[in-house]
């Protein structure tokens, strides 16, 4: 069955935002004239005297954002991932990562879905380089659920967080029973024949893709990994074992990404056999929601395909 849509994360960021500035006079927000798409504009409106507009000048709004957490400020961003990391870079290695400052990169518009703005929208690569970045820490919640906490926990944390939004309302995985817990992979569902790792948005449609694999007789282990840096190694290992055979599915590069992360886990600590669904080394494209997850075999019928099929040759 297929699971039921949510609240986009956007909308999530705006409201949760807002709402921690409410009882945290340190909290500000630095927007990228992109506020109406990120929802920002809701910060705008609660706070005007801490949401500061700085125009399409994203490597000098980091660079600011770094000035604010260097005097106490907690800052957090407002614009696509394409400007949040991508654009300004160099800021965030020298002047936000080295010296450890709490600026909290929410970076909109992440993966495949961004509007059908296209390839120069399409950011795919940031786990790979937020990864490789020493003090950095990255979550890509699946929901929005997981988004509201993933927020409120990050306003807590002392020093530089990314976190992965996507544009589009997104499945709804997680109920309110459910609790964030930093750094720690969440165990979904159990199964012998296949270990399915996912991250971010990605996860409901693996989810999806383990109730069809289930049909074809193919019981699939489904682990959740929303702190992608630093990574629960354990929990990793542990649902390795259950199959012996993992397949890591996200929507982002297939290289350096959550699979290059797993497999360099196992490949340390438990030798395993593990398959990467994701994206090619390609760009993306200007298409529909529906047309990129299928042309890329991200939707959970391709992803249920693709895994039986390695399943069948293994």
């Amino acid at each position: 069955m297929t699971l039921p849509m949510g609240r986009a994360m956007r909308e999530v960021f705006g409201d949760t935002v807002t709402e921690l500035a409410n009882d945290d006079p340190r909290i500000v927000m630095l927007d990228g004239d992109l506020g109406s798409s990120t929802k920002g504009e809701t910060f705008q409106r609660a706070h005007p005297e801490r949401f500061f507009q700085m125009g399409i000048a994203e490597q000098n709004m980091l660079g600011v954002a770094a000035g604010m957490a260097s005097v106490g400020l907690i800052p957090y961003i407002s614009t696509f991932v394409a400007f949040a990391v991508i654009r300004p870079l160099d800021q965030i290695r020298v002047l936000i990562a080295q010296p450890r400052l709490n600026v909290k990169i929410t970076g909109g518009y992440s993966g495949l879905f961004t509007g059908r703005a296209g390839k120069t929208h399409q950011v795919v690569d940031d786990i790979s380089i937020m990864r490789a970045m020493p003090n950095m820490v990255i979550v890509s919640p699946a929901d929005d659920t997981e988004t509201d906490q993933v927020l409120r926990w990050s306003a807590s944390y002392a020093g530089p967080v990314y976190v992965r939004l996507v544009r589009d309302a997104t499945q709804h995985l997680f109920d309110s029973s459910y609790t964030f817990k930093f750094g720690a992979a969440v165990p979904l569902r159990d199964g012998a024949d296949v270990t399915l790792i996912s991250t971010g948005a990605e996860t409901p449609r693996v989810m999806d893709a383990a109730e069809i694999l289930a049909t074809r007789g193919i019981q699939a282990c489904v682990l959740h990994v929303p702190t992608i840096k630093p990574l629960d190694v354990s929990a990793i290992v542990k649902a390795a074992e259950r199959s012996n055979f993992v397949v890591t599915v996200e929507e982002h590069t297939v290289i350096g990404g959550l699979g290059g992360a797993v497999a360099e886990t196992l490949s340390e600590h438990r030798p395993t056999p593990v398959h990467r669904i994701g994206m090619p080394d390609v760009f993306g494209e200007s298409a529909s929601n529906d047309d990129l997850l299928q042309k890329y075999g991200l939707s959970a019928d391709r992803v249920a395909d693709r895994v039986a099929t390695l399943k069948a040759s293994a």
